[in-house]
């Protein structure tokens, strides 16, 4: 896997401008070629991986470092890999601190066009200019961490940043880095809208984030017995299981819930008698309409025979050729907003 900023995080050691402890914290953790490079020059070098995303935790595991969703202890060297989104690349900074030893290393990697040099002034806010290198299109910069000069006060205010607040009135809670996490997502409110009430039996809500789509199933179709959640990002998933307990207690009749961390494009574990989903359409900044087809594809062989689907999509998304060969019925419901909400039956799977 060529993953440039993991190249260039591991090129302090490679190069000798570092030396490879005997045991390191990884935040944000990925594969790729530099890690492997890391790890056949120094195979002593013990890794503790914190990945929160599934698809990247198993990428780890198939490589041969087992991931986690939350790490503990504290470490001589913890190595960064920020995020996108500002208020969780600066927390993550700052839980790095929270996870180093005294006098220990911060080392992160950021694309240059993922905002490397805001990153990198981030971390001498909180502990000092850190010592930099360019290479493969990335900045990597390490801070040998002195208590003294963190300030810790704007460590704190930057992990509350990210700390899960409420959204929508209050009617869910979110926080940053998830997908649309700050709102309602005008797809997804455009899916629950055309929920059928008809909807019973076993359910899965796929790509189910903080669990809005969801809730939804369970206000509108009373004759749901059973409602799973799949999410591959933990975070999110964690919110949901919260946001979806007031909905759940008030229930007439009580609905069996399920929550899993996993990747649907890998399948589904079991069938079911209808599936709701806001498929993710990008990893990064590209579109990659493939991951849509894959959850059509992991719906389309867990429905039941007469299983029904429930999609929506921005209106560019060209899924009607997958939605097709996996099912023998195919109808637009609603195409509004620039959206499309398409239903699906007779799975051929």
């Amino acid at each position: 896997m060529d993953d440039p900023a993991v190249q260039a995080l591991f090129l302090p050691f490679v190069d000798g401008a570092l030396a490879p402890p005997a045991r390191l914290l990884w935040l944000r953790a990925r594969a790729g070629h530099g890690l492997q490079q890391f790890r056949s020059l120094f195979p002593a070098c013990a890794i503790v991986a914190e990945q929160s995303f599934r698809p990247f935790a198993d990428a780890l595991s198939a490589s041969g470092v087992e991931a986690c969703a939350a790490a503990a202890g504290r470490y001589d060297t913890v190595l960064v890999l920020p995020p996108r989104q500002r208020d969780e690349a600066r927390a993550l900074l700052a839980r790095a601190l929270d996870h180093v030893a005294a006098g220990g290393l911060v080392v992160a990697s950021v694309a240059n066009n993922e905002g490397a040099r805001a990153i990198e002034s981030d971390l001498a806010r909180l502990a000092g200019a850190p010592t930099t290198l360019s290479k493969h299109k990335c900045r990597v910069f390490w801070r040998r961490i002195d208590a003294a000069r963190i300030d810790a006060a704007l460590a704190q205010h930057w992990k509350d940043a990210d700390a899960p607040r409420a959204i929508a009135d209050g009617r869910f809670l979110s926080r940053p880095g998830l997908f649309a996490w700050d709102r309602i997502d005008a797809a997804s409110a455009l899916l629950a809208a055309h929920l059928p009430e008809d909807l019973a039996g076993a359910g899965a809500d796929l790509g189910a984030g903080y669990g809005f789509l969801a809730d939804a199933v369970l206000r509108r179709c009373a004759r749901v017995t059973a409602l799973d959640l799949y999410e591959a990002e933990a975070r999110a998933l964690e919110l949901a299981l919260r946001n979806l307990a007031a909905t759940a207690a008030a229930l007439a009749t009580p609905v069996a819930l399920g929550y899993h961390w996993h990747d649907v494009v890998r399948g589904l574990p079991r069938r079911y008698d209808f599936i709701v989903t806001n498929p993710p359409f990008h990893q990064g900044r590209a579109d990659q309409p493939e991951l849509g087809r894959g959850f059509i594809r992991a719906a389309a062989q867990a429905l039941a025979p007469a299983g029904r689907l429930l999609l929506v999509a921005n209106r560019h998304l060209a899924y009607e050729q997958e939605l097709q060969r996996g099912f023998a019925q195919v109808r637009v419901l609603a195409d509004e907003q620039g959206f499309k909400v398409i239903q699906a039956q007779g799975a051929r799977a």
